[in-house]
């Protein structure tokens, strides 16, 4: 199928593309790496009369650290920061998440902005950044810079808390702390397909107990989701599979995950709770082996 006819821009300063933003209003969508708008468009599920390109605004295109704060700009392929020291050394689970991304094709053209403002809550960057506690700014013409927590950015299915003139422009993330553990696995029909349903946990370790836990469901919602029921019940207690299998049953009580042609609700509930068993046991095991 053929896209609906557009306007292109490409403009190479983030003030120009946040003027085209202001002009055109809510007829306009900023293009990042265009691996899921452009599907939209070619199915005429999306419609927008214009189109702002932003791969070359190269301001968005950096990973630098800043104040304990791994700041990744909004257009950083995610192939890059998937092959990025300080991504591997301060955001872990983003490093271990990037790669389960559909293939190196995609992941070569698609940014890490992109993949958060599409919001998509099957996708594993939404679940990881919720996870970390990231921070994502946003800026528009008129208002300037401001700073949206994770928690606050999803707020249903493809949508976030954006506004019509606003283009992501960071992801800032701190490091973990000392004795932290982390661990994301899915499962998918074929590898590089969106995953059915998707877990990423943390855990903290100090003498030898869970000091912290942290757990993020994908596929579950139309929202990535912290599932805190397990969490509090791991808070103090040994890292034990014992623990791990009952934090699990317990969360999943809570959870009704949509059914569709690849799965019933039951079923991914049950792969719910099998994936937050196994990401707590391989965390706790990283957060041993860190210490």
């Amino acid at each position: 199928m053929k896209p609906p006819p557009f306007d292109y821009s490409a403009p190479t300063t983030l003030d120009e593309a946040l003027a085209l933003l202001l002009e055109h209003g809510e007829d306009a969508r900023p293009l990042a790496g265009g691996q899921s708008l452009v599907p939209l468009l070619s199915f005429r599920l999306a419609r927008p009369s214009h189109l702002v390109d932003l791969a070359g605004i190269s301001e968005l295109g950096s990973i630098v650290v800043d104040d304990g704060h791994l700041v990744i700009g909004a257009m950083v392929r995610e192939r890059a920061a998937e092959r990025h020291d300080d991504v591997r050394l301060l955001a872990p689970l983003l490093a271990q998440a990037l790669p389960l991304i559909g293939h190196p094709a995609i992941r070569s053209r698609g940014t890490i902005g992109g993949s958060l403002a599409h919001a998509d809550p099957a996708a594993e960057l939404p679940a990881v950044a919720l996870l970390l506690d990231a921070e994502l700014v946003a800026q528009s013409r008129d208002r300037g810079k401001r700073t949206i927590k994770a928690a606050d950015f999803f707020s249903g299915f493809f949508t976030t808390a954006l506004q019509p003139d606003e283009i992501l422009t960071e992801v800032r993330i701190r490091r973990p702390a000392l004795r932290t553990g982390s661990a994301i696995e899915e499962v998918a029909r074929r590898h590089g397909d969106f995953a059915m349903v998707g877990a990423a946990a943390m855990v903290r370790l100090e003498d030898g107990k869970i000091a912290d836990a942290r757990v993020a469901l994908t596929g579950v919602s139309d929202i990535p989701v912290r599932a805190t029921e397990a969490e509090a019940i791991l808070e103090g207690a040994e890292p034990t599979d014992e623990a791990f299998a009952t934090a699990a049953e317990e969360a999943a009580k809570s959870l009704s995950p949509p059914a569709d042609l690849h799965g019933s609700s039951s079923y991914r509930r049950h792969l719910a709770t099998v994936l937050m068993r196994r990401t707590f046991k391989l965390a706790a095991q990283r957060a041993k082996e860190a210490a």
